[in-house]
């Protein structure tokens, strides 16, 4: 009995003592797949509006403040580029973006559909008219929103799964431009002008989030995360208001917008 227990003692050792000496050759490379990342999308993934422009980026507005940038800085991927571009729509994704992807592709962000809905001139009709104009501009993208827009958000989204078959896909949301509880004391568009718009920016996630359930994409809303830095919270606000020397920068997200919003959200859904 005591020869047994000796014989299966030492067979046991042996045979762990392989198992750790296995696990201890076995290369990083394989203990944690490499990630290929790639950033697809519009203005709120190029970073317009956060400064440090890439100058090689041109007009597209891409930022080292930007969450992509961000992120790839924060997490060394075995690889990373940026394509997104300010003004980028969905058809901008389908025809000059995708390219950039590959079936080695492993992480895809973007953030896209606002361009599509007419967002940019919307926020300079209520800007420029009265609350009544605002309001119909406004009204006139959620019919959009509802009636055009997810066709087109499925369009982009399964073409970039066609391309990068092996990608996990996070698409980010747009955050509520106003905080409604300081509008009263906040100069600039109405309480009813605000409400409107953020009650759009709610209806293009509403139809994002849609877009993703139904294209195996993962959606990342940031609302929460801006709530309490928006426009009319002042220092801490996380979003440009109407800057007359930088038009284009206007209801885009600052340098905090992009790294304490929206990396923070990419970051806790990329993994």
């Amino acid at each position: 009995m005591r020869i047994s227990r000796v014989i299966f003692s030492a067979a046991v050792i042996t045979s762990l003592g392989g198992l750790v000496t296995a696990v201890a050759a076995m290369p990083a490379a394989e203990a944690a797949a490499a990630v290929n990342y790639v950033a697809l999308g519009d203005s709120y993934s190029s970073g317009l509006g956060a400064g440090s422009y890439i100058s090689s980026s041109g007009s597209c507005d891409r930022s080292n403040n930007a969450y992509p940038e961000q992120w790839a800085g924060a997490h060394a991927p075995a690889s990373f580029v940026s394509v997104a571009c300010a003004g980028a729509t969905t058809s901008d994704v389908i025809s000059s973006q995708v390219s950039a992807l590959s079936a080695s592709t492993t992480l895809v962000s973007l953030t896209i559909g606002g361009n599509d809905a007419g967002f940019s001139s919307t926020m300079e009709t209520c800007v420029l008219h009265s609350t009544s104009t605002c309001v119909n501009a406004v009204s006139a993208d959620e019919t959009y929103i509802a009636n055009q827009l997810p066709a087109r958000l499925d369009s982009a989204l399964a073409a970039i799964r066609s391309h990068a078959p092996n990608a996990k896909i996070v698409l980010l949301g747009y955050p509520e431009l106003y905080d409604l509880s300081k509008s009263s004391t906040c100069i600039g568009l109405s309480t009813t002008d605000r409400t409107a718009l953020n009650g759009a920016a709610d209806q293009l996630d509403s139809a994002m989030s849609s877009a993703a359930g139904r294209n195996g994409a993962t959606f990342a809303d940031v609302r929460a995360q801006f709530a309490h830095h928006e426009i009319c919270d002042g220092s801490s606000s996380w979003l440009n208001s109407v800057n007359i020397l930088s038009i284009s920068s206007s209801y885009h997200p600052n340098a905090s917008g992009q790294i304490q919003g929206y990396e923070y959200v990419f970051a806790n859904n990329a993994g």
